[in-house]
């Protein structure tokens, strides 16, 4: 049986350092900085407030390239064929598969060819693990990470 971590918070405003490299994404601060939850790159499932579930290519760390080891640890997920503003709304993070470490990239360029190949695995793996299939979440504080069984 699989076992996924679950996130729950509001999307908060980050740096759309995301959104410049073309990528944008939905920030939940996290509570755990010491991190009880591998830093890195998963695969995984967002739902909104709706129950709308949208597949996701989501890191969690303290985003290297830019801030080192220095910088606070956050969840950045970027939901697959998805456009719109998620500012404010709480969101239900699944993660599902750890892809990758967290690396620092020499420059933007490396950093986005990364980016597009997580994209591609996390789109296969959400395939292959469909959404029904997800675990209930449970309740959460905002930003608290959970363990829970598939």
């Amino acid at each position: 049986m699989p076992e996924y971590f679950v996130v729950r918070g509001p999307v908060e405003s980050g740096d759309k350092r995301g959104r410049e490299l073309g990528f944008p994404t939905a920030n939940i601060a996290l509570r755990d900085q010491a991190g009880s939850v591998g830093d890195g790159v998963w695969a995984g499932w967002v739902r909104r407030a709706d129950g709308t579930h949208i597949p996701a290519a989501i890191s969690v760390g303290r985003r290297p390239t830019y801030y080192g080891a220095d910088g606070y640890r956050l969840l950045e997920a970027h939901l697959l064929a998805f456009t719109g503003d998620l500012y404010g709304e709480t969101l239900v993070v699944w993660l599902g598969s750890h892809l990758r470490d967290q690396q620092a990239y020499a420059s933007a360029e490396d950093l986005i060819t990364a980016l597009k190949n997580d994209i591609a695995t996390a789109t296969q793996w959400t395939t292959e693990h469909p959404a029904a299939s997800l675990p209930a979440a449970g309740e959460s504080a905002p930003g608290e990470v959970r363990r829970v069984a598939g």
